[in-house]
């Protein structure tokens, strides 16, 4: 997910960063399940992707692939809102968590995998005192992280390889195909790990 780039953001330490965006965040998903929350939920990360330092159309681009990436659960937190809540909750909550995804979202693509890992590590080292192996842990967390485009990525060639069989896609016909991948996936995950001394 990374985007090369010498904007103010992408010089910026990764842990002061992982910190920022994580106050961000939390104010954005604070924010009161009120109408008013709505354009002052979408503003907050389109401020922030418009003036990252990436050029304000790449930034804009970006925010783009970003939301798009998101449909799927906007449209679930949404519609599950809206039964239970009614539209002014609904519209604000899923513009409060959407907004608090794509803030989040800022921090891989102008930090390098390898110092947002040690970026964690060293903010997880006070945790050794209970037993958790920090390197582990950001490892762990790094290799989520990883994985999620790696996914939407095959999720889109399923869908692709659909089509070009003259089929409609539709999540029924391509869970089976898309869970096969998912794990060749994690198999090749894991031997790559074993590969380097990681059990």
């Amino acid at each position: 997910m990374y985007r090369p780039g010498t904007g103010w953001l992408h010089r910026r330490p990764a842990g002061p960063k992982l910190a920022l965006f994580a106050v961000v965040a939390v104010v954005v998903a604070a924010l009161p399940p009120v109408w008013a929350t709505v354009p002052a939920a979408v503003g907050v990360p389109g401020c922030l992707y418009a003036l990252a330092g990436m050029g304000l159309g790449e930034g804009l681009r970006a925010l783009g692939c970003q939301a798009w990436g998101l449909r799927g659960m906007i449209a679930i937190t949404a519609a599950g809102q809206l039964i239970f809540l009614g539209p002014e909750q609904a519209a604000a909550n899923t513009a409060r968590v959407a907004a608090a995804v794509l803030v989040a979202g800022l921090v891989p693509l102008t930090t390098p995998v390898s110092a947002m890992l040690d970026a964690l590590e060293r903010g997880l080292r006070p945790l050794r005192l209970v037993g958790v192996d920090p390197a582990r842990v950001a490892l762990l967390w790094m290799v989520t992280l990883t994985t999620i485009p790696v996914l939407a990525r095959h999720a889109a060639e399923v869908r692709d390889a659909q089509r070009a069989r003259g089929l409609r896609p539709s999540p029924v016909r391509g869970t089976l195909p898309f869970l096969v991948v998912a794990l060749r996936h994690a198999d090749d995950l894991g031997d790559a790990l074993t590969a380097r001394g990681i059990r």
